[in-house]
């Protein structure tokens, strides 16, 4: 199955010739989950915060549908 990705902040540098933010492709065999996606990715679990599947927040363990957009964002801090 094919999904849209976009990995933000810091966890960019993990994806070779992308800025962060931008969005990609990636291929994953059916049923794989949002870890499947970071292991695939070579992003350590340890380091993201939050992941979206179509604007919405979901567990690590959730499993991914054709066409779905991930966003993965480490913990941000500001002010």
């Amino acid at each position: 199955m094919r999904i849209k990705v976009k990995v933000f902040a810091t966890l960019g540098r993990h994806i070779a010739g992308r800025m962060p933010g931008d969005p990609f492709d990636v291929e994953l065999p059916d049923g794989a989950t949002l870890a499947d996606l970071l292991r695939q990715l070579g992003v350590p679990q340890d380091e993201v915060k939050v992941a979206f599947v179509n604007a919405r927040a979901r567990p690590l363990d959730w499993h991914l549908q054709t066409e779905d957009e991930v966003g993965v964002f480490p913990p941000i801090a500001g002010g």
